[in-house]
């Protein structure tokens, strides 16, 4: 009798399934399979990939904002100068005047101000920096008949150079790189005052929007003291502005008539406006207006730059101990030695610009350190 044939193992549901799904996995087309693990994050080579483009995304940011720095330069001014004639807006708000019309009425007032500047007095300084131009010959032939003068000038020929290089009007041109640098040098200086300008009234204009856009970034649990400390700011920069314009003022008035009362009155106006312009470089602004009318004053007479001298020692005690503190007092509160390494620092990074800016920038770091920071750990 012929074995009969082994029978078939009964097929199990679980296999019926996995036929089934399988056919359904081939029927279905969007199927696309199951997703896999998530990427190691920890993984060398995600670690460095990620960090290799991190590092250049960083480095084309650096050389875009290189790119643009002379704009941000700009900006950073007309920011600058807006926080400063804020106090003029908001002494017109206090006595009823709308904003708008506040803004308005500081902004013909400061036009106003340029163009009398400039129709007034650039004439004035542009004759009497001619009429210096044309005694420098003289004073160097009056250099001449000193003997130590004398001595190194056999030696070097410096005199005669000097003169040489001064008659012959080279100088502004070997400055600036001929006549078409200095009227390259002329229209860019004019293009940025003008950007400067509009900028500045458009920043004044919105400055209170601008700041309230820029609030609305922080939490809504701590706006209000982000807020407040921004206002702070704002209220510094711009008392930093108005005391150092004052305190400018006051050193080109004080030179102006002591100029006249000395006997240099055909350079006064010139010279006095030099001062009033360096005074406001913080530090070493008013040392270098002084040097530079003393020596004029040399020139003409060794009796009116011994009173030059003196007067500008004894002035700049006057404005660093008296004039100075009294004005500052409500703006900026920064020690002494903050002040020398804040301007050092910020002219070796930005020039005058970087002076000018270091000391309400300075100001505003110490609240934010001693509000922020100091009051965190008195808390801990």
């Amino acid at each position: 009798m012929a074995d009969a044939p082994e029978s078939a193992a009964p097929e199990t549901k679980q296999d019926t399934e996995q036929d089934q799904g399988s056919e359904g996995i081939h029927e279905d087309d969007d199927y696309l399979g199951e997703p896999g693990p998530p990427l190691d994050h920890h993984a060398p080579f995600f670690v460095g990939f990620v960090g290799g483009l991190g590092v250049l995304v960083a480095f084309w940011f650096a050389t875009q904002i290189q790119a643009i720095g002379s704009t941000l330069m700009l900006i950073v001014v007309s920011l600058f100068l807006a926080a400063g004639l804020d106090p003029a807006v908001r002494f017109f708000e206090r006595r009823g005047m709308r904003r708008s019309y506040a803004v308005l009425t500081v902004i013909v007032v400061v036009l106003a101000a340029l163009a009398l500047f400039l129709v007034a007095i650039v004439p004035v300084i542009a004759d009497q920096v001619r009429s210096l131009t044309d005694n420098v010959p003289t004073w160097l032939d009056q250099l001449q008949r000193n003997r130590q003068v004398q001595r190194l000038d056999d030696e070097y020929d410096i005199i005669a150079k000097i003169q040489d290089y001064v008659t012959a009007g080279d100088f502004a041109g070997a400055l600036f790189g001929g006549a078409v640098g200095v009227g390259l040098a002329v229209l860019g200086a004019l293009f940025n005052g003008f950007i400067v300008v509009v900028l500045t009234l458009y920043f004044l204009a919105s400055l209170r929007t601008t700041t309230s856009a820029l609030y609305r970034l922080a939490p809504a649990s701590r706006r209000d003291r982000v807020s407040r400390l921004g206002d702070r700011i704002v209220r510094s920069v711009g008392g930093y502005v108005s005391g150092a314009f004052i305190v400018a003022m006051c050193a080109g008035v004080s030179s102006l008539i002591f100029l006249f009362v000395v006997g240099l009155g055909q350079y006064a106006v010139a010279l006095a406006f030099v001062v009033a312009l360096l005074d406001v470089i913080p530090m070493i602004g008013a040392t270098i207006g002084a040097v530079i009318v003393t020596a004029i004053a040399f020139a003409e007479d060794w009796k009116i730059g011994i009173a030059c001298a003196i007067f500008y020692i004894v002035y700049q005690q006057v404005e660093n101990y008296v004039i100075y503190p009294r004005v500052m007092s409500k703006s900026v509160d920064v020690p002494g030695a903050v002040t020398v390494i804040a301007a050092l620092t910020g002219a070796a990074l930005f020039g005058v610009v970087g002076a000018l800016l270091a000391i309400p920038t300075a100001a505003s770091i110490l609240m934010l350190t001693r509000e922020v920071w100091v009051r965190r750990q008195d808390t801990r």
